[in-house]
């Protein structure tokens, strides 16, 4: 961090809270990427969803019944996210962690940032762009020859090289379900979690949103790093809510103080 970096009372009192805790986790949303240039889901005009309906574009069903549809949109994320670099925030938990500081990073997201930052203990609760599957053969089939798959299909549709079946992205579309190990792997660190940093997300849905819920009724804090309002706002034992990588390098640079 430099010395520019402001440190408030608050990140002063997180650093306090993280550096007494026996195991802290990190829950991470869309939040934490949109300085990396993605936008968020819901942000009105600019939020992913502000103009356009996810449930004709990006649901399960429209992936089996018009997946040129369902293509001509993730084909395009895919694309864009691949090339998308980490920000500041991401490199701040990377540091919490290399500290010793951070056992885990649960996250919302799919976009691999987390990763690209060197994290080394990530749930993808969502999912990844990571590559796709085949429904029928179960072939794994990495980012890279998907976008190569798509490019070459004359209806952009990305099929299995070995089945023909139309591939399957690797992420939860609405109206799948979460891939069960890694929620029960959220689950397992947010019960034995000492301090739950709730960083970019709103906490409004299921079941991510009970992950909080988990610390708390364990006898363990949440803090809630986010600009919009969240159901845990009044539970919190730290409340931030400006600039993702303001608070986040506030709190390493808090942490520098605090232990020298």
């Amino acid at each position: 961090m430099t010395d520019q970096t402001t440190v408030t009372t608050d990140h002063e009192r997180l650093a306090r809270l993280v550096a007494g805790a026996r195991s802290v986790v990190a829950l991470t949303g869309a939040g934490i990427s949109v300085p990396s240039g993605i936008p968020d889901f819901r942000t009105p005009v600019t939020g992913m969803w502000a103009n356009v309906d996810p449930m004709e574009i990006a649901h399960v069903d429209v992936w089996r019944n018009d997946p040129q549809r369902f293509w001509a949109f993730y084909g395009q994320r895919f694309a864009q996210l691949g090339h998308v670099e980490p920000n500041d925030a991401h490199r701040a938990l990377v540091q919490l962690e290399q500290r010793g500081h951070l056992e885990a990073v649960l996250t919302q997201n799919i976009d691999l940032l987390h990763e690209k930052a060197g994290s080394s203990e990530v749930v993808e609760l969502h999912g990844s762009i990571a590559g796709c599957h085949c429904p029928g053969c179960g072939a794994l089939v990495p980012l890279p020859r998907v976008l190569e798959l798509i490019a070459e299909a004359p209806d952009g549709v990305p099929r299995c090289p070995v089945s023909g079946d139309v591939l399957k992205p690797d992420v939860v579309l609405f109206g799948d379900q979460l891939p069960f190990d890694a929620v029960a792997g959220a689950e397992r660190f947010a019960l034995r979690a000492d301090l739950m940093l709730c960083i970019g997300s709103s906490l409004a849905v299921f079941p991510v949103s009970e992950l909080p819920a988990r610390v708390l009724a364990t006898g363990g804090a949440v803090a809630v790093l986010t600009a919009s309002e969240t159901p845990y706002d009044d539970v919190a034992a730290v409340r931030l809510g400006g600039d993702v990588v303001d608070e986040l390098t506030g709190l390493v640079a808090a942490l520098d103080r605090l232990e020298g």
